[in-house]
């Protein structure tokens, strides 16, 4: 069974916490992970670069001059792609890059990759930040107190405003409800903290 440290809001270890083997201690299928990853940065991509083709291009309802007789080659539109300020062959067009995967691909796909984490002692869990107003300085101290000096995504629970405003401004680290957990994000940080609301949230979240 994996365990993880819990750290009070002062930054201190006071216990370790079981991980649910459902969960962290999942089969770890890279090629899924791989694809989660390839569907985030897809859906990113804007899509959004247009050229115009030379039904789009405007004028060229006229042919430039007679078919024979003139000693030039024969000519049917100023729009033709050959002619300056024509139309494009083969252009890029506004497209989704987005593509489907399965609900429980995506699933296992988050599973894989939170027990690559819990395997490598790189989750941690905070019994919650303890706050009565936003404050960056409360919120940094106890992240260097726990040795969450890389980069750092911290998983919260909606009641956690005020750490979600605190952890803004902190370089390197980023906040984020536990209902949004991707596999892009525990991919691409090297420490996680969940708040115990958070940790116990996850298995709705997985279900």
């Amino acid at each position: 069974m994996l365990k993880a440290p819990v750290h009070d809001s002062k930054g201190k270890m006071v216990s370790e916490i079981e991980l649910k083997s459902e969960i962290f201690e999942s089969k770890i299928v890279e090629s899924l992970v791989h694809q989660m990853v390839r569907l985030h940065l897809a859906e990113k991509r804007g899509g959004n670069a247009s050229t115009k083709t030379r039904k789009d291009v405007r004028g060229g309802g006229v042919k430039p001059w007679r078919q024979k007789g003139t000693g030039r080659a024969r000519a049917g539109s100023i729009r033709s792609p050959l002619w300056r300020g024509g139309g494009v062959v083969f252009g890029p067009s506004p497209r989704d890059f987005s593509f489907k995967v399965p609900k429980k691909a995506k699933r296992l796909a988050l599973k894989s990759a939170l027990s690559a984490k819990a395997k490598d002692s790189q989750i941690l869990v905070l019994k919650s930040f303890n706050l009565k107003e936003p404050k960056t300085k409360d919120v940094f101290e106890v992240l260097k107190k726990i040795n969450a000096k890389k980069k750092t995504m911290v998983i919260l629970t909606s009641k956690d405003g005020l750490a979600k405003k605190s952890i803004k401004n902190i370089p390197k680290v980023k906040a984020i409800d536990v209902e949004q957990i991707n596999v892009y994000d525990v991919v691409d940080n090297e420490i996680l903290i969940f708040t115990q609301d958070a940790l116990g949230a996850l298995s709705e979240v997985l279900k």
